[in-house]
């Protein structure tokens, strides 16, 4: 008899960094049960869309996505094939039923909370009769008690979930709906989990959560840490040599995290802290529990503690209610700040969410005419940020090949991308390159060794 060929799981990532990891744990699970992966759908026994809600007409785009996979299964099942075709993420949470009334062909549909039981789904599908599968509960154990161990092919930089969930309620945000209330792990786990990476050569790890700087897990004692006592603990996992976190809250800075800024070396110069407003009218419809000088205040004691911060941040334009000068003041805050990169969206309804059915929703054009505006002035300060590193000599970690031959791309320690002829033999190690270009979005360099010859 002949060896069994191993089954191939193609599995599409959308959205955040969250969704990235959940991935990866994901195929951690399917890989005990003889699945590799697949570079396409195509030539995948298992499809899985790890969907996300955030960016707008997300659920059109996840059905739009459906539509062609059930053409491949289809045409599988012709050649006596099979095609298992699976939903998760937060559009499978939010849609639940509706989803597999509009995609009956779907074989099993989970939410973020549930992807630790994909083996007893796969199992629950191969019996199944045409009948999908749906689990989009928040089940009272936590998920990552029944995770296997991360593969040990982390790469230089890894992502290490150690919150989840938010209790914030920004009315704009479907987030609380789709994740659940605020969920942090206990620390000797992301402890556990992090020496494992830093084995299998991660030498760069960012910890993620919907509301990170919220963290309050568990210490190896019994007691409660923070962000900043499980930072320090980070710290000294030997062969770590960088430590990043996304994504925070203006409402969760302590006393503990902004000493870590001072006092890691370990933990990178660089935030991602949204504000999403500069207004206070605009920040009070959206719930989000701080005013604008609040985060001003935030921000000063961060660069007290670090005054080499490179701050990024997020915007909403458009906002029901928002008027010019509540733009105006979201354009002043920006430049009073100077931010070295952030991302702008135009305001979109969420359904279900509060804003949704405000009045005053500001029309289409106006909401465009103010994106613009914005992304031009936040380029112009990207610009200014990057064009202040021509000539100077920055720590980079090599990470993946680039686009040209001979060439590496890595991370300087404020997030830039830099370029670097480099052998491939050098990925995982910080190496000294002087910036001698700039780009819209990354830097390009020699090896100061290089530069020297």
């Amino acid at each position: 008899m002949g060896r069994e060929l191993p089954k191939r799981v193609f599995i599409k990532t959308y959205g955040c960094q969250m969704n990235v990891y959940d991935s990866s744990r994901m195929a951690d699970l399917l890989s005990p049960l003889g699945y590799r992966s697949a570079q396409a759908p195509e030539g995948a026994d298992l499809v899985i869309l790890n969907t996300c809600h955030i960016r707008e007409k997300a659920a059109e785009k996840v059905f739009s996505e459906l539509g062609q996979l059930k053409r491949l299964k289809e045409t599988k099942g012709k050649r006596g094939g099979r095609m298992l075709i699976a939903v998760g993420g937060c559009v499978a949470q939010a849609e639940g039923a509706e989803l597999l009334a509009r995609a009956p062909f779907v074989d099993i549909v989970f939410g973020p909370q549930t992807y630790h039981r994909l083996p007893e789904f796969l199992a629950r599908a191969a019996r199944a009769c045409g009948e999908g599968i749906l689990d989009t509960s928040f089940p009272p154990e936590a998920k990552f008690d029944h995770l296997p161990d991360a593969r040990a092919d982390a790469g230089a930089s890894a992502f290490l979930s150690v919150q989840e969930g938010c209790d914030k309620f920004c009315t704009f945000c479907v987030v609380p709906y789709t994740r659940g209330a605020e969920f942090s792990r206990p620390a000797a786990q992301i402890l556990a989990e992090a020496r494992r990476l830093a084995a299998a050569g991660a030498r760069e790890i960012m910890l993620l959560g919907q509301n990170v700087n919220a963290y309050h897990g568990a210490s190896p004692e019994g007691a409660k840490w923070g962000l900043g006592d499980l930072l320090r603990a980070l710290s000294e996992i030997p062969g770590l040599l960088r430590l990043r976190y996304t994504t925070s809250h203006p409402r969760d800075f302590d006393d503990s995290l902004i000493a870590a800024h001072r006092d890691l070396p370990k933990l990178m110069p660089q935030l991602h802290l949204p504000v999403q407003s500069g207004a206070d009218r605009v920040l009070a419809f959206m719930n989000r529990q701080h005013t604008a000088d609040d985060y001003r205040r935030i921000v000063e004691r961060l660069r007290k503690a670090r005054p080499d911060l490179a701050l990024s941040s997020d915007f909403i334009v458009g906002f029901p209610g928002e008027r010019e000068e509540d733009f105006a003041a979201t354009l002043a805050l920006v430049r009073e700040i100077g931010f070295a990169q952030a991302f702008s969206f135009k305001y979109s309804p969420r359904p279900g969410t509060p804003a949704a059915a405000v009045p005053g929703q500001v029309p289409e054009s106006q909401k465009a005419e103010r994106l613009l505006v914005l992304q031009r002035l936040i380029s112009d300060e990207e610009r200014r940020f990057n064009e202040g590193f021509l000539g100077r000599v920055v720590p980079v970690l090599l990470e993946k090949a680039g686009r040209r031959s001979g060439q590496l791309v890595g991370k300087s320690p404020y997030f830039q991308s830099v370029h670097v002829m480099a052998e491939s033999g050098k990925k995982g190690e910080i190496v000294p390159v002087l910036i001698r270009e700039v780009g819209l979005s990354s830097l390009g360099g020699v090896r100061v060794e290089a530069a020297l010859a």
